[in-house]
């Protein structure tokens, strides 16, 4: 892919505190109109390459750009296409939430006629119409969520950066800020980057993902990438239930080819294998009378990635690295 077709990208991105690596030789490339998910435990990288792609901080050693600009050499250039969303939003509690976006424009010295004009299509964008003239101090932590985006988007950002944005929110009200960030990127071409431990959310709307550890990228790339990844590097485990759910049934599930496992769990059979049974499995229930209720590969979601992969983090001479070993990571094109 062309270089210019990346907003984000850093280079060998590397911040020390001390004897500490906050964050560790990331290359990282982001497309435009890309939603990114970055995923880690607290104290691994995640803020610290946020600040640094703000400009708020120096990198020890390396760059980023955003949208071909240095986010170390031209921050102000950088903060006028970028639009972040902390994880605690903040407005002034005494003033309503029209007026709180009204100064947000003052501020980025928006004309008076575009500032009204705006305010009031992203009022209704957010769902905030009926409560823009309340003030914010009354507000819910939802609401503060969605005039938080309403904030963010009064100076039309080319990427809008998101702090754990579903934090504290209830289902429903997540569900619809989940598809307004999915709208920005899919009708609006805004290149997304969203730091989150909701790893539910995180797999509905992500485009891709990448899993911090310790400072360092350990892998990036599309869910049913890394889903593919972790059941080539371990064994494959299967949960099925058949009707009739009987010793029977468990008796074909240990005769299947390549199984090391079967134990029965509630429920369901659990079944350990190191290549995938599941056709051999349909085709030998199919001919013995059983019909299956239940049948789930492990580690197609984003909760198994995420816990396979950090267990790697606990590893020792795993051969995984920022940029080295397995090539979870996206390398850039020589020029």
């Amino acid at each position: 892919m062309a270089e210019e077709e990346y907003m984000i990208r850093t280079e060998q991105l590397t911040k020390l505190y001390g004897e500490k690596r906050a964050v560790d030789n990331l290359n990282l490339e982001i497309r435009k109109g890309e939603i990114f998910g970055l995923l880690g435990p607290n104290g691994a990288g995640k803020t610290t390459t946020t600040l640094m792609l703000l400009g708020l901080t120096e990198p020890t050693e390396g760059r980023a750009w955003i949208n071909g600009r240095d986010c170390t050499r031209e921050p102000i250039a950088v903060k006028r296409m970028v639009g972040y969303l902390p994880d605690n939003v903040g407005f002034y509690a005494d003033m309503t939430g029209r007026e709180n976006l009204r100064f947000t424009g003052q501020l980025n010295g928006l004309p008076k006629e575009v500032i009204e004009a705006r305010a009031e299509d992203l009022l209704n964008k957010v769902g905030m119409a009926k409560a823009a003239d309340q003030r914010t101090g009354t507000y819910s932590r939802g609401m503060r969520q969605r005039l938080g985006i309403a904030d963010v988007l009064m100076k039309d950002p080319d990427v809008v950066i998101m702090d754990e944005p579903t934090l504290g929110i209830d289902p429903e009200g997540m569900r619809e800020l989940m598809e307004l960030i999915r709208k920005l990127a899919t009708e609006e071409g805004r290149t997304i980057l969203i730091s989150s431990h909701q790893l539910y959310q995180i797999q509905q709307i992500c485009d891709r993902v990448g899993l911090f550890v310790e400072g360092k990228l350990i892998a990036c790339g599309r869910i049913e990438e890394l889903a593919a990844q972790t059941s080539k590097e371990g064994s494959c485990v299967l949960e099925t239930a058949a009707i009739p759910n009987d010793a029977g049934y468990g008796k074909l599930l240990e005769s299947l080819s390549n199984v090391d496992r079967v134990e029965r769990k509630g429920d369901y059979f659990v079944v350990e294998s190191h290549t995938d049974v599941r056709r051999e499995l349909n085709r030998r229930a199919l001919e013995a009378g059983y019909t299956i209720a239940h049948l789930r590969q492990r580690g197609d979601d984003l909760d198994e990635i995420y816990r396979r992969y950090f267990e790697k983090g606990d590893e020792k001479n795993d051969g995984i690295d920022s940029g080295k070993g397995k090539g979870f990571l996206p390398r850039r094109k020589k020029e």
